[in-house]
């Protein structure tokens, strides 16, 4: 049995959208329209992303009215030349509206860099402690005054930003960049950003997947709550919390009233999440693409398409084999149907904040909230259990709602739960140890593929990614078990020796590596690959921070096959008997 909150059929008009803030609706100069239509398909720039970043000249209706008459004089169809001057005229160079900011608590030498014995991982984790003040920007005020001209939403406070293309911030890629911002002791960013996050919620009902205002008919990973607990339980910011939870609920709210389903198994209904977008069209931001690809479908299935593609992309994944399972082609992108599943870290992700939630109002001496959300945590843990668990393969799997079967590839998001404690028997480690030995997982050397699959998407093999590389590895770590706790440093010094040995030879952080042939720039999907790279730096940083006494930079990487573990966890126990 399934029901979602909208039926069963996603078709929606492209232009309905949220009622946000006067002054910040989804123009349609940035979001739909023959201006955006005309504009993408003519294909003026190489990323669909540069055109909808652009700042106006003046007042949209202006702009809108000198568009319709030009478009009048050529019939509606303006050559290209006309169409780039126009374009010339009215919009100004994407970026104008951010300015560089350096962090005013970025300070030398953080304390983790001590814990780092090796001396050239050392020195690049003061590199990457140096990347925060290229990655930090701010808002100019014209946004404030005048904000019908922009696609940027306004911040109050500054930022870090993942870096290339992406030169606003985004939702779940914060979260490891304020891991990284606290160990480099800078909880002051952390709380500026995490107060333009709550201020999002608070005009608009929920966190966008990024600060553009083409972002906000979609979320991202719900991560808001961790956050909130991390930069606590690092200052101590009680009052903080005081004022912000009633902030924190909303936000989940959001998930649990606008992305819901209910699945029956044993004669029990049990109620999850998925990401479903309400909202047809192309994406702004890749317009063309989606418009030539819905091309390839029946028009009836055009709106369909675009609704899941937006699904898609308020996962984090966009895109993946892991939304084309089941599909008519699941090589091909026009099979998406991301909300057809039950994923397992989006439910993992809020079973995490439920459980968060509980404890913030119970610190605070609200009783009946905390009960409230220790009994929303404990009824999820049961449907985690019930749904997503399988006990034959030892992990737990994405639940295909329409074909009512369990996705059973490998993706590293079917860890999640071990990483946000989701889960109630303490063998469960061990089973999924065994999982990743079936799945040859462990054999890959320089670091945890997204998926086994590989269909040329940027979320599949052979590209791994930083914040997948951690939800295993912390996972792991956090075990009572030695051997989860030694495939956890082995797996860490993979990602920490990949990242290491492209960073000397280009000087660069990536978004995503290729881990096919030796550790290179990841690839695929939509656009280049980016440079920057904000959770590429936190993630490393942390893992810097945890095993930075253990830790090498040494070119051999060399991992130790699964039937090798024990005897080696055996070898480093009766080393440390011997005496010194």
């Amino acid at each position: 049995v399934l029901r979602n909150s909208w039926g069963n059929r996603l078709l929606y008009q492209s232009s309905s959208l949220p009622t946000p803030l006067p002054g910040t609706t989804c123009s349609q100069i940035y979001c739909h329209g023959e201006l955006l239509h005309q504009v993408q398909m003519a294909k003026l720039y190489q990323d669909d992303k540069q055109f909808v970043d652009m700042p106006l000249n003046s007042a949209p209706d202006q702009v809108l009215q000198r568009f319709r008459e030009l478009a009048a004089t050529h019939n509606q169809s303006i050559p290209l030349e006309q169409l780039r001057a126009f374009i010339q005229e009215h919009f100004q160079a994407g970026g104008q509206e951010l300015q560089p900011w350096t962090p005013e608590d970025w300070k030398d030498s953080p304390q983790f860099l001590q814990k780092i014995s090796d001396p050239k991982l050392r020195a690049w984790g003061g590199k990457l402690h140096e990347l925060w003040k290229r990655l930090g920007k701010k808002v100019k005020p014209e946004v404030l005054s005048h904000p019908e001209q922009f696609s940027l939403i306004y911040a109050a406070h500054p930022f870090i930003v993942p870096g290339g293309r992406f030169t606003e911030f985004y939702y779940w890629d914060s979260y490891w960049v304020m891991e990284g911002l606290l160990l480099s002791e800078m909880p002051g960013t952390v709380k500026g950003m995490l107060q333009n996050f709550l201020e999002l919620v608070r005009i608009y009902g929920h966190v966008p997947n990024g600060a553009r205002v083409y972002y906000l008919q979609r979320s991202q990973p719900p991560l808001l709550t961790l956050m909130m607990d991390r930069y606590v339980s690092h200052t101590n910011d009680t009052a903080f919390l005081r004022d912000s939870i009633g902030t924190l609920a909303l936000e989940l709210d959001f998930w649990t009233q606008n992305r819901i389903v209910s699945v029956s198994s044993g004669g029990k209904s049990y109620v999850l999440n998925h990401y479903a977008v309400p909202y047809g069209g192309p994406r702004p931001e890749s317009y063309s693409k989606d418009a030539e690809l819905a091309n390839t479908l029946p028009e009836g299935d055009r709106e369909t398409l675009w609704a899941e593609l937006k699904a898609g992309a308020e996962s984090g994944w966009d895109f993946s084999s892991r939304w084309l399972v089941g599909g008519p082609n699941p090589k091909l992108l026009s099979s998406t149907r991301t909300s057809k599943f039950v994923p397992v870290d989006l439910n993992a992700f809020l079973c995490q904040a439920e459980e968060l939630m509980s404890n913030f109002y119970s610190s605070l001496g609200n009783s009946v909230q905390a009960t409230k959300y220790r009994n929303l945590w404990q009824q999820r843990l049961a449907a985690i259990k019930a749904i997503l668990w399988d006990e034959e393969k030892g992990a737990w799997f994405d639940y295909d709602l329409e074909n009512r079967k369990k996705n059973l590839e490998f993706y590293p998001s079917n860890l999640t739960p071990l990483w946000s404690g989701c889960f109630s028997d303490p063998n469960v480690v061990d089973k999924v140890l065994k999982y990743l030995e079936d799945s040859q997982i462990l054999t890959y050397q320089y670091g945890i593929p997204t998926s086994l699959q590989n269909t040329g998407q940027q979320w599949d093999f052979p590209n791994a990614w930083a914040p997948l590389q951690d939800l295993v590895i912390r996972g792991l770590a956090k075990s009572p078990s030695p051997r989860a706790q030694e495939v956890a440093f082995q797996l860490a010094q993979n990602w920490v020796r990949t990242n290491f040995e492209v960073y000397s030879r280009d000087s660069a952080m990536y978004e995503k590596y290729d881990i096919s042939n030796g550790g290179q720039p990841g690839g695929g999907g939509e656009y280049e690959v980016q440079e920057g790279f904000g959770w590429t730096n936190g993630v490393v940083l942390m893992l810097l921070e945890r095993y930075g006494d253990r830790l090498s930079s040494g070119s051999q990487t060399v991992f130790l096959q699964p039937h090798c573990l024990t005897a080696a966890l055996l070898l480093s126990l009766l080393l440390g008997l011997l005496p010194q």
